[in-house]
This record gives C-alpha cells, structure tokens and sequence, in this order.
C-alpha cells in the first residue's frame, strides 16, 4: 500500500481513485465493514482504493484538552487498513492554513483537481472547509457538477451500530479488553519503536522496553499483563502504562517487561496487546517500595498468563 504525505506528494499518476475520508480511529469492524466495500467498488471500477486521514486530527488541532484518547496511530492504521487491500492512504497535514481553506476549493482543488476522484464514501454527518461549512449537501451537488458519486458509509454498514470508536475507549476505560477485541476484531495494543530509557529497571532485576507514546493521551492507564509480539515472536509480559509518578516522570510511556526475554530490543518496533488489568498507576514514597510492587505485578501477570 502507498502511503502519500501531505498533498503537496499527490502526482498525476494519483488522478483517478474512489475514495473515502474518515478518522479510522481504531480501524474497528465498523469502518472494515465501510473499508471492505469501498474496496470492491474500487476493484468493479477499475480504481484505487484511497483513503484519507488528517494529521492530527481536527480536534487535537483546535480542542486538545477535550480530544478524545487516540486507539490508534498513523501507524497503526496504516498496518490495517494495508490488511483490508487498501491501495493508499493519504495523510494530509490539518493546520489552521488547512483549516481556512473554502468547502469549494476543498472539493475542486483536492478532490477533483488533484485527485479526480470518480466515486466517494462518507459519513453523512462529514462537515469540511472553513468553519465547517461544507456537507454532505455540498458534495453531492459537486459531485453532480464534477461526474463523482456521492455514497454515505451509512450505505455499506453491516455490522452492529453500536461499534464505534467512542465504545471501545469505554470498554477499554472499564478494563472490558474482550468487549474491545469483538469490536475491533483484534485484541488492543500499542506499538513503537523501542527507546533508550533511564535503565532504572535493569538496577533491580526488571529491564523493561520503552516505548514513547506519541498521543494527546493515551485511553488506558496502569499495570498490565500483556503479550508482546516482537520481530513475529510472542513473548508474555509486564506494562506500565503512564508517567511513572515515583521517579517524577514527565512524559507519556509504555514501559513493558518481558519473561524469559534476553537481548538487545532498542530500535525495535514492538506491538503490546492488553490482556488484564492489574491496578492503576500510583506514586510510592520510594524507589524500594516500587520495587517490591514491581515483584507482586510479575507474578500476577505470569498468574493471568499461565507463565511458570
């Protein structure tokens, strides 16, 4: 699958697609069900199957505080949607510029100029351009003027209305990680690449991955026992998840100790998958006392997982 960054990329090989636009947070069986539709029309028509994602998201852009908790990145989602037979994403970057552009030159820069998409799939409630202006009205009448179809995702749903990405982060809040493993049809997890952390952990017996978590926030909080998918191995383990408040950490990140594991993991790209909370991150009044949890959180995890 091509990955196009940023419309200045688009190039005259890219004219001709049907399309869709959308967040894909999380790519859940709701949009695969849209996904996997778009692609057969795509393959009947003799097209590309593009989808289109902004960078950050509107949201983040304008409301941070309020944006909700990403389940996914631009990784992540381009690891996905590649399994649905996409043929390419493109990421365009959502900055205020971007955000003053016109519903018009929106629709007959982009997509019909730039793109010249023959059939597009949106969500009916799709507002774009400055302040919002642009609906799904809007396009269907420039689809009339410019000869695209205008479908609504609401067309192709099949699967049950209450998946959404707004309910897995609630399953996941409710530490409910088989109701979001139905709804994503996956378990859920967090990738990255490997970082070089503050290597406290190796001092008391506990080396663990760091992996930075590039999100506004995360949409899980804690210690868990997860299972940890590095380079097609799986190996069982330990996360923290969050700032590490007993060293006074600053940053979000996933910290994950792995059993039985011995070897070099940094600059690695690892995927953790979340299969039972163990307790909320918390402050201890020492390093010893961190320590000693630290030991308690192994053996409940190996517990949970069937490690000896």
């Amino acid at each position: 699958m091509e990955l196009i960054r940023g419309i200045h990329n688009i190039r005259e090989r890219h004219k001709g697609c049907v399309l869709t636009i959308g967040k894909f947070d999380g790519v859940h069986l709701g949009h695969q069900a849209v996904l996997k539709q778009v692609v057969d029309k795509a393959n009947k028509l003799g097209l590309p199957a593009t989808v289109l994602v902004f960078e950050p998201q509107p949201e983040e852009l304008f409301t941070p505080d309020k944006a909700p908790a990403r389940l996914s990145l631009l990784r992540d989602k381009y690891i996905q949607l590649k399994h649905l037979g996409v043929d390419r994403l493109l990421c365009v970057k959502f900055d205020r510029a971007f955000a003053n552009y016109s519903p018009q030159f929106f629709v007959e820069d982009l997509l019909v100029k730039k793109l010249n998409i023959r059939y597009l799939v949106v969500g009916d409630d799709f507002h774009f351009g400055k302040e919002r202006e642009g609906d799904f009205a809007l396009l269907q009448q420039k689809g009339k003027q410019y000869q695209f179809d205008v479908v609504s995702t609401q067309s192709f749903k099949v699967s049950d209305d209450r998946i959404s990405s707004t309910a897995i982060r609630k399953a996941l809040q409710d530490d409910d990680f088989d109701l979001a493993e139905q709804m994503l049809n996956r378990p859920f997890s967090i990738a990255g690449k490997v970082l070089h952390g503050d290597k406290k952990g190796r001092t008391i017996g506990f080396p663990t991955a760091n992996v930075l978590l590039k999100r506004c926030k995360a949409p899980v909080n804690g210690v868990y026992a997860v299972k940890v998918d590095v380079a097609d191995k799986c190996y069982m383990g330990v996360a923290n998840i969050g700032h590490r408040p007993t060293v006074n950490g600053q940053r979000s990140q996933l910290e994950v100790h792995l059993f039985g594991f011995s070897g070099n993991l940094y600059g690695k790209f690892i995927s953790v998958a979340l299969v039972r909370k163990i307790r909320q991150e918390m402050k201890f009044d020492s390093f010893e006392l961190l320590h000693q949890q630290i030991q308690k959180d192994a053996l409940e995890a190996k517990i949970i997982l069937g490690v000896s």
